[in-house]
């Protein structure tokens, strides 16, 4: 598989010299170039992986995703060997109807990524090594959504829908029901005011995680402030924050300074240089919550696709009208 990729990249620069073409690897392994992000979606078979190389890409809001697609970029960070830099969308991504089981991977998105619509379902999406904004899957239908080793810069919405949040950096989520949020660093929390009956009035609540009938468990909570937020049913243990928190073995380590605790903190921003690893002090909680804990993290956020380190064009043909070109390829 490694081989073919390899060869599928040098057949894509010696037909685009060094233009930022995308490639699509049909189902039958029949590779077909596109100019914009746009025609490769609406172009691609079914079962067609989209391989997006380091730089920019524009994405129409009318552009749907209406079939299983995998989208793959070299990375959603700017400092890795690729010389072409991260991999960035602008616009949004709509999973609808028929594209069940397609996947995201080692992209940086300026917008959202959305699952499903009123009244379609979308089971199955796998988002994963991504910088985006938010997830938003649109009705409780959907199911099986997995999100793995993720920045998430904003609060995401399940609609009741399932689906499993792991190893992520994230904002907050709410309103995921049979579904499992376990191993992240949260660094926020949504708003919502819920009345209390006849005489318990409005209660504005402030909650990183919301969720129904859920595992919630190992994650590190930087802003939590309420003990019991809207959910019912969940199997919640062994998170970690400055406050009591619903459920068993939690870990409370009182009013102390996030920068304290952590390596590079950065007050907790979503970026790349809040690593989240633990100080000496705390280093023991390292294994057990958290980002590095379970199935881990990969800081350096690389896609398995294969990048190019190096690049060299000759300025002009040579004698026999030939173009030098010279190409060193990595993959993971």
């Amino acid at each position: 598989m490694k081989r073919f990729f390899l060869m599928a990249v040098a057949a894509i620069i010696s037909m685009t010299a060094w233009a930022q073409n995308i490639a699509v690897v049909s189902p039958n392994n029949t590779t077909a170039i596109y100019q914009t992000l746009d025609d490769a979606i609406t172009s691609a078979a079914n079962g067609s992986t989209i391989y997006l190389p380091g730089g920019g890409f524009q994405i129409k809001d009318e552009t749907k995703i209406d079939r299983k697609l995998t989208i793959m970029g070299v990375s959603h960070r700017g400092d890795t060997d690729n010389v072409d830099g991260a991999t960035l969308i602008a616009g949004n991504l709509h999973f609808l109807e028929n594209s069940s089981g397609s996947a995201v991977l080692g992209v940086y998105i300026s917008g959202d990524v959305y699952i499903g619509d009123d009244e379609t379902t979308v089971n199955n999406v796998i988002i994963k090594k991504c910088n985006i904004n938010s997830i938003q899957v649109k009705n409780g239908n959907c199911s099986g959504t997995i999100v793995n080793q993720n920045y998430i810069r904003n609060n995401s919405d399940f609609h009741d829908a399932n689906g499993t949040f792991s190893n992520n950096i994230m904002h907050s989520v709410q309103n995921v029901n049979a579904g499992v949020i376990t191993y992240n660093i949260i660094t926020s929390y949504y708003e919502y005011a819920r009345w209390y009956g006849t005489l318990g009035g409005l209660n504005q609540r402030f909650c990183p995680i919301g969720a129904n009938n859920s595992i919630i468990s190992h994650n590190v909570l930087l802003n939590h402030r309420d003990a019991h937020c809207n959910g019912s049913e969940n199997q919640s243990y062994n998170n970690m924050s400055k406050a009591d928190w619903e459920g068993e073995n939690n870990i409370n380590i009182g009013e102390v300074d996030w920068n304290d605790v952590f390596e590079n903190f950065n007050n907790g921003t979503i970026s790349t240089v809040s690593d989240f690893h633990f100080k000496s002090e705390y280093k023991k909680y390292e294994n057990k919550v958290g980002i590095y804990a379970g199935d881990g993290f990969d800081p350096d956020a690389l896609a398995p696709i294969p990048r190019i380190v190096s690049k060299k064009v000759a300025e002009q043909t040579d004698g026999s009208g030939k173009l030098s070109i010279e190409v060193t390829v990595k993959s993971n």
